[in-house]
């Protein structure tokens, strides 16, 4: 694993007045430009005045430069927006907190061409095929169930979900990687730059005063924008006094990141999360009854999560161990002493289920990632949302900012994303409640251990007494699968908001029956476009649906018979100055449907049209073709856009 970027960029004495001047892309005269200003120097005691006269402008400002600022960072810079981008981190993640990216983030980030880097640097779906359950890496198994996508059950609602298949990419990994695209593509990035607080001089002007924790000195960007991806505390959140919708937490966990070899464990094992138990165990440390063990590099890195009993009340200093002792309950849990183990970093957490009521001030300040929805990892939902938060917001703030869009655009952003965020980080600590089943069948939430005993022996029971406890076992274990099997929390998000026309549609079609498992395909106004694979009447290399759209630009697809749409929206672009694609799919069209799969995904006839915003979601659609096009779509997009 690569070791953490860290960019260290001297802050100027004389500041100008632009951005350019003032800020330096990272080459090698970094150093000689860091000692010219260290020998001018400041004091930690500049005036309040001297503070004012030190400020650098532009248009954007990025806090925090995670998964959600750095991505959107990228999205922003791939609109020609540049800006500042700064972080109180020393540089990029030092430790694989996220790691399963999904295939929504992956779209956002095929979008912009770096999919196909972030799979290179991830490891592959193959090495995620299961989820254990067992008494060490090394000894017995009570159970395992396929994970993302693997089971044969669902393998063909996954294929049907996306053109992407999901990876494990630890955070540690996906930072560098957006962070050298956002600096190669013109922004500036400053670790160790922590916003300490906010003004704002005139409705449009933000005013951040940040500390250069290098230096000790301060110093003020005024900006434009301002975007709050400050993590879970977030100084951005507190300065707007976001109200933030808190129930009670499930207490802590500690992470323990070690180097271990146990290739020779897994050809037999495969899968990047097993969760390890003993419930006859007496002696423990109080840290780490159960512990999750996920892989971070095949099979050579592995996070092991420790979690105390379950119900159990612990303070932070409880969760608090020696080295030695955390390498110790490493290896019991690995239950092979021959293998090396190294410490790598050892951290604890708190389970939060936190969700920001509001994302944004009503005005130019933007707040998303952790630092509005926290939540424990189950569901690998977390770097997930932050990516698609920053993908919805940047095409937004570009159209505002080109005049293409009215700024009201930008409320949208609050309106959609926000149930987002309540949804997601519902679904992750129900994720964590959903392993209670199995734990209580086990005896791991029994306090006497004569009753624990008890409830295992029955186990071995061959009559009624045992076959009962095995189904409750094995229920419970079905249960979980809401977490490894999730493509409805992962992908079908609904949009009802000022940037979706749904005055002519009709009711939304129901929610499936299982909305966490289950896949929903629709068109409807709000909805992620279908993803359906093309190809051109002389077979070439196939495209998908999702490919066709996106890409800074609307899209519309019709079909045979939906030539009026074609040349209406290209009128309407033209008249309105945005970007409008159109493609016509079918027979002998643009693109052919060879499976057939857009004729039973479309929702609409042959002649009709969907209308697919930039961040690949339906704007509007027609059943078919109708009299005076150029009108209806005229109105459709000034009502998405707010003209």
């Amino acid at each position: 694993m690569g070791s953490p970027l860290v960019l260290l960029i001297a802050a100027p004495t004389k500041l100008s007045s632009s951005l350019a001047p003032g800020f330096w892309n990272i080459t090698q005269t970094h150093h000689r430009q860091a000692r010219k200003y260290g020998e001018r120097g400041y004091s930690p005691a500049m005036t309040q005045t001297e503070k004012h006269n030190n400020i650098l402008q532009t248009d954007l400002l990025i806090v925090g430069a995670g998964p959600a600022g750095a991505s959107l960072a990228c999205f922003l810079a791939a609109h020609g927006r540049t800006g500042i981008l700064i972080a109180a981190a020393p540089g990029t993640a030092d430790t694989p907190r996220a790691h399963i990216t999904n295939m929504a983030a992956l779209e956002c980030l095929r979008d912009i061409e770096l999919e196909q880097e972030c799979r290179n640097a991830g490891t592959d779906s193959k090495h995620m095929e299961h989820t254990r359950w067992c008494r060490s890496m090394a000894g017995e198994e009570f159970a395992r169930v396929y994970s993302w996508g693997h089971d044969p059950k669902h393998k063909g609602a996954y294929e049907t979900a996306s053109p992407c298949d999901h990876i494990d990419l630890p955070q540690t990994l996906l930072e560098p990687i957006l962070v050298k695209r956002a600096t190669h593509a013109g922004w500036t990035v400053r670790f160790n730059t922590r916003c300490v607080r906010l003004s704002r001089p005139s409705p449009d002007v933000i005013l951040s005063e940040v500390l250069d924790e290098l230096t000790g000195q301060t110093y003020f960007i005024q900006s434009r924008y301002l975007f709050g991806c400050d993590g879970a505390r977030s100084q951005v959140v507190r300065e707007l006094q976001l109200p933030l919708i808190k129930k009670p937490g499930q207490g802590l966990a500690l992470n323990v990141f070690v180097r271990a070899d146990l290739s020779h464990l897994m050809e037999n094992r495969s899968g990047n999360l097993h969760w390890v138990i003993n419930p006859e165990e007496e002696e423990y440390p109080a840290w780490g009854k159960e512990c999750i063990v996920r892989m971070v590099r095949a099979w050579d890195e592995w996070m092991f999560i420790f979690l105390p009993q379950p119900g159990a009340d612990l303070k932070a200093d409880d969760m608090s161990a020696t080295n030695e002792e955390y390498v110790a309950r490493v290896r019991k849990v690995i239950g092979d002493e021959n293998i090396e183990v190294t410490l790598l970093h050892a951290s604890k957490w708190w389970i939060n289920e936190v969700v920001a009521e509001r994302y944004s001030d009503g005005g130019n300040v933007f707040c998303f990632g952790d630092a509005t929805h926290r939540h424990p990892p189950f569901n690998g939902l977390g770097s997930n949302t932050c990516i698609q938060d920053a993908f919805n917001l940047a095409w937004k703030v570009d159209y505002v900012m080109s005049g293409k869009a009215g700024k009201h655009l930008l409320d949208s952003f609050d309106k959609e994303r926000q149930p987002v965020g309540m949804d997601i980080v519902t679904r992750a600590n129900q994720g964590l409640r959903d392993h209670y089943g199995w734990q209580k069948t086990l005896g791991l939430l029994e306090d006497d251990m004569e009753k624990t005993r008890e409830i295992l022996a029955e186990f071995e029971d061959p009559g009624e007494k045992g076959r009962l406890r095995r189904k409750a076992f094995r229920e419970g274990i079905e249960n979980t699968t809401t977490e490894f099997h999730g493509l409805g929390i992962e992908m079908n998000q609904k949009y009802v908001s000022n940037a979706v026309y749904l005055a002519d549609q009709g009711e939304a079609p129901p929610a499936p029956k299982d909305t966490v498992r289950t896949l929903q395909v629709t068109t409807y106004p709000g909805r992620r476009l279908p993803h359906a694979w093309l190809n051109t009447r002389v077979p070439g290399k196939k495209i998908s649906t999702i490919d066709l759209a996106g890409h800074r630009r609307f899209c519309l697809l019709t079909g045979p018979g939906g030539q009026a749409w074609k040349d209406a929206v290209k009128a309407v672009g033209e008249k309105l100055g945005v970007e409008v694609v159109a493609y016509s799919i079918g027979w002998k069209q643009d693109y052919e449907d060879v499976y057939f799969d857009w004729a039973e995904r479309r929702e609409v006839e042959d002649d009709g049209c969907v209308l697919v915003r930039p961040d690949r979601f339906v704007a509007w659609r027609s059943r078919s073709v109708i009299e005076k096009p150029e009108v209806k779509l005229e109105e459709v997009l000034r009502n998405v856009l707010s003209l």
